[in-house]
């Protein structure tokens, strides 16, 4: 298997990456075939977007820089791996897509110029991007304004449904209230202590949790927030051991996970012994790369998708993956998430026989792919996917065992009454 990726340098400076694949990966095999007629370009794209008669382009938007590129990284390369796959099969509606990567720098602001950019400069037929909430939120009146399409792949807090955005990645009644039953109905967990990073996604987040916490009549005994990039967590560690709670909830993101878990390790907090129990809604197989999984072990987490998972469309990605970026790489749930968009976005195209965003939008509601590796996913009418939560528990060698899988998949309720 062989790739090229070449970096050519637009007219103002811009990089721009256009990705070949010249033999197919295994996966792509799992997709079915896309030999379909080839229409041509005045009849399929409406609007101007960057459409010829060979390819089209769409935009890669994540921190591959800065505190979030720890967070970030993996996801630029699932949505790399999904397009080389669907060219390898002959790309959408007979043209092979190329595209161009911004880099969102861990910088809200920044975010928001280069979406701009890549919508009414670049022209481009969708956008791959974005993980915190405060990123999202930046460029969603960017995309509503110029009427582009956003995959976003990252675990949220609800209470958000654009017409311009697929959400990949669960929300907060998926997560967040699910993995809170969980602990308290496996075990016991009676009093919580809510840490998260300083910004919307984990406030959002945490006042959800108090939310359902106060409606299961259980207690929190401590909420504290630091800023994105934080490392010193020593005071908060001793407030937690002073308040002694059964569970310490954590949202802290990016690079604050190193910090963070060593520092309550070498505080003398022994996770694997559960007292507290540590259960976190943000640390993936990504973050856990750079925490080391001897500072982690014994936490669990809660997220819809884990690398151990065991079914045949996991295996196969889990092996491209590696094949592609290496057999040290990890996989964690906002990968995945990343990895859908591209085949969701195929999906909706070929469906709608267009490129055009109202056509796509109109194209999205019930789009299944039974062949993600989190298993089967659908897309809801409100744009976001049904799935399921799991909750995995932290090994030493940086993945976790699946010790909890719902039954049936969630239905996705960014709105859920009485949480708002």
């Amino acid at each position: 298997m062989m790739h090229l990726e070449k970096e050519t340098r637009t007219s103002n400076g811009c990089r721009r990456y256009f990705m070949k694949t010249v033999v197919a990966l295994p996966l792509a095999m799992l997709f079915g075939s896309t030999a379909l007629a080839v229409p041509g370009t005045a009849e399929i794209n409406t609007t101007g977007l960057a459409v010829t008669d060979t390819t089209v382009k769409v935009g890669i938007l994540h921190s591959v820089t800065g505190t979030m590129a720890i967070s970030e990284t993996g996801s630029v390369q699932a949505e790399k791996l999904a397009i080389e796959q669907i060219n390898a099969m002959g790309g959408v509606l007979g043209r092979k897509i190329e595209y161009i990567q911004e880099d969102g720098a861990s910088d809200w602001p920044t975010f928001a110029e280069k979406s701009k950019k890549l919508l009414v400069k670049d022209k481009v037929a969708a956008v791959f991007g974005c993980w915190t909430s405060a990123s999202r939120k930046a460029v969603l009146p960017i995309f509503e304004q110029y009427n582009g399409m956003l995959y976003y792949p990252t675990f949220y807090e609800g209470l958000e449904q654009s017409p311009n955005v697929i959400y990949t990645g669960q929300e907060a009644t998926q997560q967040i209230i699910a993995g809170i039953d969980w602990v308290v109905k496996n075990k016991g967990a009676k009093k919580f202590f809510l840490l998260g990073s300083d910004y919307i996604w984990p406030r959002t987040s945490n006042k959800i949790a108090r939310k359902h916490i106060d409606k299961l009549g259980l207690k929190v005994v401590g909420e504290e927030y630091y800023p994105l990039g934080h490392t010193q967590f020593n005071s908060v560690i001793n407030k937690i051991k002073l308040k002694k709670p059964d569970v310490i909830y954590a949202i802290v993101v990016g690079g604050s996970n190193v910090a963070f878990y060593k520092q309550l390790k070498a505080a003398g907090i022994d996770m694997t012994k559960e007292k507290p129990i540590v259960l976190t809604i943000s640390v993936t197989e990504d973050e856990v790369l750079g925490i080391g999984g001897e500072n982690i072990v014994g936490a669990y987490a809660a997220m819809k998708y884990f690398q151990s998972l065991d079914n045949a469309n996991n295996k196969a990605f889990v092996e491209a993956f590696k094949k592609r970026w290496g057999d040290g790489i990890v996989i964690g749930d906002v990968t995945q998430a990343a990895y859908l968009g591209p085949w969701l976005w195929k999906a909706a195209v070929e469906k709608a026989g267009s490129f055009d965003i109202d056509k796509i939008r109109a194209a999205s509601p019930e789009i299944e792919l039974p062949t993600a590796p989190e298993g089967y996913v659908r897309i809801h009418p409100n744009h976001h996917l049904w799935s399921k939560t799991r909750i995995g528990h932290a090994r030493m060698d940086g993945q976790y065992d699946i010790v909890y899988e719902t039954e049936s998949l969630i239905e996705p309720d960014p709105f859920p009454k009485g949480y708002q």
